[in-house]
């Protein structure tokens, strides 16, 4: 399905009036790395439907919007998100760079808390993370002062779970199975926290793990 064309006549309507965020793509039909961007942009779409809107504007077709926003080249993207501007990007980018710019105004699933959250939790000792990936995989590198639960063994654990010496967190890889965990758990009355990107996104936000010597 073709991503949604905006308009000057139904800009204010689509983008500036969205109770979503929108990441606006700025393009015209002359532009190569539009073109080549188009099967990133629509995965993007598709993957964050219901939670955020992605739409394209020709330069050519709408110029005063494309004047308004200072536009320069193409493509250019720009996050809008309460009927503002919120962040923009010149250029071909990876759909994790575009993910990454709406990630700041997505809803967040209940639980979940970023690198830095937990990094500043960890420091004031109110948390103790919980490894859910296999013990070899936790015995060979883990979040600081983390213990080993595996997800399939979390159920039957959940007294111990709680009785930690602080909140727990449970993480896994990518982040992905402990959402998911968190949200099955949720639903039996037992609400927990969860690492979003787990040890990738612990990683990747430039915090380092435990390993044995």
């Amino acid at each position: 399905m073709p991503l949604p064309t905006v308009n000057e006549r139904n800009f204010e309507q689509e983008v500036l009036l969205s109770e979503e965020p929108v990441l606006v793509e700025f393009g015209a039909e002359w532009c190569g790395p539009c073109k080549t961007m188009l099967p990133e942009l629509m995965a993007l779409a598709d993957e964050l439907k219901g939670k955020a809107k992605i739409v394209t504007i020709d330069i050519d077709r709408s110029p005063m919007i494309a004047r308004q926003i200072g536009v320069q080249s193409v493509p250019t993207f720009v996050v809008f998100h309460q009927g503002r501007p919120v962040g923009g990007k010149v250029g071909a980018l990876q759909r994790r760079e575009l993910r990454d710019m709406l990630d700041p105004f997505l809803p967040r699933a209940e639980g979940a808390l970023k690198p830095d959250e937990l990094a500043q939790l960890l420091k004031a000792g109110r948390v103790v993370p919980v490894d859910t990936r296999d013990a070899p995989v936790f015995a060979r590198a883990h979040l600081p002062g983390a213990v080993s639960m595996p997800a399939a063994e979390i159920e039957t654990r959940l007294a111990e779970l709680h009785m930690l010496a602080g909140t727990p967190v449970i993480y896994c890889r990518s982040g992905d199975q402990t959402k998911d965990l968190a949200a099955k758990l949720a639903e039996q009355g037992v609400p927990v926290a969860f690492l979003e990107g787990g040890v990738l996104g612990w990683e990747a936000a430039g915090f380092s793990l435990q390993r044995p010597d």
